[in-house]
């Protein structure tokens, strides 16, 4: 393990020493794009949005539950719904808090999601090109920067799902990069019977008609919350469970950028742990010497029990996550 320096060498020099097949993307990454997707949690963002907000009842139905994650509430009042309808149960009750919820995940996902008319199709291919560098791809983040950067130009990756849409374990040893989403995404559907699918909808229409599915679908996504809970929708999902599998599986060097692991992403870590890579290059955003000092601690302490090589870069110089990308959020969008 490297000693402490305030000097970070840049991904260049520090990619050019050593190959990492294998890249993790957190939040940070996103935000480097678009800083609102850090703002806020998306349940209290749901709660405050100008129109269709979390009605009170809603918000009781995610405390009685436990939870802040909207896919198992979601997926919980399905369950109640379709039990309902089989004993010729009056189902009005949680049919409208279903409907409700839904509405207030759309609004509150259109408030902070970057829309696809501001992502100059530059940076889509920008963004696209350094994607196809890896192998493997896992990412904790359930925005659509990746989906709609793989769909810029969809040659060089791997396609994890058939011709219907359906994710099919059978084929996930396609070749090309694959791009695993840890937490799910605003671009997959878990269907009544637990299966996923990948929604048939491209560009601003992913975004626009996330949350808009036919009954018995819940979009499949996990936002913040403990990382207990994450674990327990994780293991409900036959992708999900494969993708954090996969991850926990990974052989090569692994590059971590934007990506925290702190205690909410404790079953990503325990993955890391478990897979054991050599080397792990670790992205640090340079704030200042004690900063640097801080985050290269933190990162130490974390992963001590991986008993790997920890190799520090500069974060603002990965492809994925220079300035240069950042997009300002415009005055119109302001609250």
């Amino acid at each position: 393990m490297p000693a402490r320096d305030a000097h970070l060498p840049s991904w260049a020099e520090l990619s050019d020493r050593h190959a990492y097949p294998a890249l993790l993307l957190g939040n940070g990454a996103s935000r480097a794009l678009w800083k609102p997707f850090g703002y806020y949690s998306l349940f209290e963002q749901a709660q405050q949005v100008r129109h269709k907000a979390l009605a009170i009842s809603d918000q009781a139905l995610f405390k009685a539950l436990g939870t802040e994650l909207f896919e198992p509430v979601l997926s919980a009042l399905n369950t109640t719904i379709r039990s309902n309808a089989a004993l010729a149960i009056n189902s009005t009750a949680p049919l409208n808090r279903y409907y409700s919820i839904k509405q207030a995940l759309i609004h509150a996902l259109r408030a902070v999601h970057l829309p696809l008319a501001l992502l100059p199709p530059v940076t889509l291919g920008q963004l696209n090109a350094e994607l196809r560098r890896y192998q493997s791809v896992y990412t904790s983040n359930y925005d659509l920067i990746l989906p709609w950067a793989m769909e810029h130009d969809p040659s060089g990756f791997a396609e994890l799902f058939d011709e219907q849409g359906s994710f099919d374990v059978r084929r996930t040893a396609g070749a090309g990069t694959r791009v695993l989403h840890l937490h799910g995404g605003l671009h997959l559907l878990r269907q009544a019977d637990g299966t996923t699918r990948r929604r048939g909808a491209v560009g601003s229409e992913l975004l626009d008609g996330a949350a808009v599915n036919v009954p018995g679908e819940v979009p499949l996504f996990i936002n913040e919350g403990p990382s207990a809970q994450k674990l327990q929708a994780i293991r409900s999902s036959d992708y999900l469970s494969w993708c954090l599998a996969q991850l926990a599986g990974e052989d090569g060097n692994l590059c971590l950028l934007g990506q925290h692991l702190d205690s909410a992403d404790e079953h990503l870590l325990e993955a890391i742990i478990q897979a054991r890579p050599a080397r792990i290059a670790v992205a640090i955003r340079p704030l200042g010497e004690a900063s640097v000092h801080n985050q290269q601690s933190h990162f130490s302490q974390r992963l001590a029990a991986v008993g790997c090589a920890l190799d520090f870069f500069d974060a603002s110089t990965h492809p994925l996550a220079q300035t240069t990308l950042s997009i300002a959020f415009p005055a119109s969008r302001r609250r």
